[in-house]
């Protein structure tokens, strides 16, 4: 995981450096600055160095500088690539450098084939390229200075800067030559005919194939484990191919997901970490949460909270983590999915959270895991992960076994790991994260206190503090989502 800052239109080291300079959390192993061969344009990077720590640097430039390529990110398939491209083309052992063999080979188009989650821009001659992942796990904004269009990893990076910062979407490719162009698209078939048991050996083998290529690592590795299901079941598929992997836990004193954490490390054998939080350190430290959040949305800002703490305490020992990220929204487990009676009406909602996860879910992982220079990996939001999550009957998302008894949420997903986990854990009743580790209802709490029992006081609480963390929040504020915004409402400036 990496934070890039590019300017393309303007020749100056300085203005990409102060950029990086609001990012560097996100790279606390190094930063490169390169002004390009082409007509003013400067290229920063600030590195974690998970891959190829002492050879992987960036920016990566190639023949002369006509080739410069900053990126954020993993890529898994990797290995595959340099065999195809050729492995006496690379001049190190990055993953990031086939972005640039693959693209500088092949085009934009070639963005397609990079499996991984990413962001990257890149000189290619006199043209600019730039892309995000499919489902947006790692960030991309630009924005305008004058006539020069500008990049980084992060809202902050631009705010006070530049005009017009809009979120790059995700699934896209840009070209100075020709502008804006998806490449990925949820799948639009439908849930198809499955028998029973193939769903669930379907589910078994691709959640199991995701956990493994996001496995590589040159830097100590873990898992995030709130005790919940989803968590659980990625942390016992990669207790699977990890000698006593790492695994870690936050909460308030007593609270439930502690409880649940101890008992699935337990289980599995894990080395596990956890931290008991008192509710006064929560207070003294929202204001720091808020600044690397970048959003006031309050069911995001509760969220973030234990995300924050936990990434802080994972950090302390590894750089890279697994989540369970993406689960509640393939297999609905979010209460007011039941609220979807018509299974149709029920896919397209599952099928718009997934396609809105890139500025309010994912970016919260991003913020709270980049704050801590700790790089996470979402096995659930592997691509193949998606499809064949959508083609499933929302039937047995929201199911019972037992005629008249309440439907359990994400059922299939339950029925197919239960064989690795306690029955306790994997048919416990869905907890946020917010509220098994007690954070919801401390917030929910305090803001009461301040402001009555009043949603969206609590929500004008977290704006006002946001909003005190930058000399110019306007940007900042004005690029906050909530769950219900359309995914990808904004578009880039064109070239």
């Amino acid at each position: 995981m990496c934070g890039l800052a590019v300017l393309w239109g303007t020749d100056s080291p300085a203005a990409v450096e102060a950029m990086i300079d609001r990012q560097r959390h996100r790279g606390p192993d190094g930063t490169g600055i390169v002004r390009s061969n082409a007509p003013g344009a400067a290229f920063g990077h600030c590195r974690l160095a998970v891959i190829d720590p002492e050879g992987g640097h960036q920016p990566i430039a190639a023949h002369g500088g006509s080739a410069v390529l900053v990126a954020n990110g993993m890529i898994y398939n990797d290995r595959e690539l340099r065999a195809r491209l050729g492995d006496s083309a690379y001049a190190t052992r990055s993953d990031s450098e086939s972005i640039l063999h693959l693209i500088e080979r092949h085009g934009r188009d070639a963005a397609a084939d990079l499996d991984g989650m990413f962001a990257f821009v890149m000189q290619l001659g006199d043209r600019l390229v730039a892309a995000r992942d499919p489902l947006g796990i790692k960030p991309l904004y630009t924005g305008r200075i004058g006539q020069t269009l500008a990049f980084a990893s992060e809202i902050k990076a631009l705010a006070g800067v530049a005009d017009d910062i809009t979120e790059f979407p995700a699934g896209h490719t840009f070209d100075t030559a020709d502008g804006l162009k998806p490449y990925y698209a949820l799948p639009q078939d439908g849930p198809a005919q499955w028998a029973l048991e193939d769903a669930l050996e379907a589910l078994r083998d691709t959640l199991e194939r995701a956990v493994v290529k996001r496995l590589r690592s040159d830097v100590p590795f873990g898992a995030l484990l709130s005790g919940g299901l989803d968590s659980s079941i990625i942390a016992a598929l990669a207790a699977r191919h990890v000698d006593r992997l790492q695994t870690f836990a936050v909460g308030l004193p007593g609270s439930p997901d502690l409880a649940a954490a101890r008992v699935v490390a337990e289980h599995l054998g894990t080395r596990h970490h956890e931290l008991a939080v008192r509710p006064e350190d929560v207070r003294a430290i929202l204001p720091r949460i808020l600044y690397h959040l970048e959003s006031y949305d309050r069911d995001l800002v509760r969220s973030a909270v234990p995300c924050y703490l936990v990434a802080g305490l994972a950090a302390e020992r590894v750089k890279v983590v697994l989540t369970g990220e993406g689960a509640d929204e393939l297999f609905a487990g979010y209460d007011y999915y039941r609220d979807y009676e018509d299974p149709d009406l029920l896919h397209e909602e599952l099928a718009r959270s997934v396609s809105a996860m890139h500025d309010v879910n994912l970016q919260r992982v991003d913020r709270m895991t980049m704050a801590h220079g700790l790089e996470a990996r979402v096995p659930f939001l592997d691509t193949e992960m998606v499809s064949l999550g959508l083609s499933l009957p929302p039937q047995w998302k929201l199911h019972t076994d037992r005629p008249g008894a309440r439907p359990v949420e994400k059922w299939i997903l339950r029925k197919a790991f239960e064989h690795l986990l306690p029955a306790e854990i994997v048919w416990r009743d869905k907890l946020q994260f917010d509220q098994g580790s007690g954070f919801a209802d401390l917030l929910a709490a305090g803001a009461a206190a301040a402001s009555g029992d009043d949603a969206g006081a609590e929500e004008q609480i977290y704006r006002d503090i946001l909003a005190d963390q930058y000399d110019a929040p306007g940007a900042v504020l004005d690029l906050v989502s909530h769950w219900n915004d359309v995914a990808s409402r904004r578009q880039m400036p064109t070239a």
